[in-house]
């Protein structure tokens, strides 16, 4: 049952000044705070309207850069192109405006154990698809796979978030993933860089990159991209370095790429010559498709969250709060439900495997790159679950569905639809 609220609006200029306020307010707060600052509530007014589940979209938005290593013959163009691709999952990902130059909300809403977020790419690369699930709450994750089968590519990997704050708020993304190229049993395993934000004091909010990620393959070429930011003298926002090299041969570089992961690089060959110039702000990005919100599981991310960010889209604080913490207290109460039978939540499409052996083995660690993947947990896609799931919506067996799923994902739908 909802509760009737009245719509607060927050369009004139007092709410903006307000905002401000609650905005320094969250900062002192968060400057004194010890520990993940993931476990923090953000004033309403900072939540963008999509759970972090759906950040593996991000990924695949240029379907065709995706499958494009799988088009090359040789290792090291393979290597070039997984590369390539990685830079342009950077622009949008990390983008403090939206494509019509909009500012965008800065903190996305944190999901719950269990959701989960399905879509698929379709365009002249074939169909492209994505599984995407929060395996764990405390601390949080997100395990995901891509996959385009008439290209044989495949991603999967996971991302544990990890904020604090030391001079601004600082985000570590633990975990990794891993790009497989069936033709050539070729993997590319893929670590991220932190990420700082910048702004705080002005109110102009922007992520920014930093320190150090790396690429490596089971074919014997490694990819290091090295991130700065513009300081106080000199240097671009969002600049980067990126140099390809056979393992064990960094001073003599196969290829140097360079230039700003939100705009324009180069690619270079080792001896200097400027073989490419890439715009990334140019590149098309393909639409997603996810069914529509009725046809949805309960547990897909947009269905569930859909109250909340219609409060969201309305500017209306108090209905954001309201059905943001039904969903909580609904979670609350269902881990002390399972805590009382002895049992945990069964992940839908993940499973918890005790190691990742190829992770291990092109770990940049491994090799004496000065970097690991940072692994404290494995998930692997559960082929029998998909399959499984996909026999049953074939087959017409459905989860409990209601006239109206409420913002919560209440107790009682959640035991059931563990069965």
């Amino acid at each position: 049952m909802s509760l009737p609220l009245s719509p607060i609006k927050c369009e004139d200029r007092k709410d903006e000044q307000q905002h401000k306020s609650a905005w320094f307010q969250f900062i002192k707060s968060i400057a004194t705070f010890k520990g993940d600052l993931t476990s923090l509530t953000a004033p309403p007014f900072l939540l963008a309207p999509q759970s972090i589940v759906e950040y593996s979209t991000y990924w695949a938005e240029h379907p065709g850069l995706f499958v494009l290593p799988a088009k090359e013959k040789t290792a090291e163009k393979r290597a070039l192109r997984v590369l390539q691709w990685f830079l342009s999952t950077l622009k949008h990902q990390h983008a403090s405006k939206d494509d019509n130059g909009k500012r965008k909300k800065m903190k996305p809403l944190n999901p719950f154990l269990g959701e989960i977020f399905l879509g698929k790419w379709v365009d002249d690369a074939g169909t492209t698809q994505l599984v995407s699930e929060q395996v764990s709450h405390h601390p949080p994750a997100t395990a995901f796979k891509i996959w385009n089968q008439a290209h044989g590519v495949k991603l999967e990997g996971h991302v544990a978030p990890k904020a604090y704050f030391s001079s601004t708020i600082n985000i570590e993304r633990k975990g990794y993933s891993t790009m497989h190229i069936d033709e050539y049993d070729e993997d590319h395993c893929i670590t991220m860089p932190k990420v700082h934000v910048e702004g705080l004091v002005t109110f102009q909010i922007a992520p920014e990159l930093s320190g150090v990620s790396y690429i490596r393959s089971s074919s014997g070429y490694t990819s290091r991209i090295d991130y700065s930011c513009k300081g106080w003298l000199r240097g671009k926002s969002n600049s980067f370095i990126a140099t390809l090299y056979r393992d064990g041969e960094e001073a003599n570089p196969l290829y140097v790429l360079e230039g700003r992961w939100s705009d324009l690089y180069t690619v270079k060959s080792g001896k200097g010559e400027v073989l490419e110039t890439v715009n990334l702000a140019t590149l098309q990005r393909t639409p997603l498709q996810v069914a529509p919100i009725e046809s949805q599981h309960p547990l897909e991310s947009r269905r569930a969250w859909k109250h909340v960010v219609d409060a969201i889209s309305a500017n209306d604080i108090l209905a954001v709060g309201h059905e943001k913490s039904k969903i909580e207290n609904a979670q609350r109460a269902l881990r002390k439900h399972e805590k009382i039978l002895g049992q945990t939540w069964e992940r839908r499409y993940f499973t918890e495997a005790e190691a990742d052996t190829m992770a291990e083995k092109l770990s940049p660690r491994s090799k004496g790159e000065g970097a690991d993947i940072e692994e404290r947990m494995v998930w692997k896609f559960d082929e029998d679950k998909y399959r499984r799931i996909e026999r049953y919506q074939r087959d017409g067996v459905k989860s409990p569905t209601h006239a109206r799923f409420d913002s919560g994902v209440g107790l009682v739908e959640l035991v059931e639809l563990e069965s």
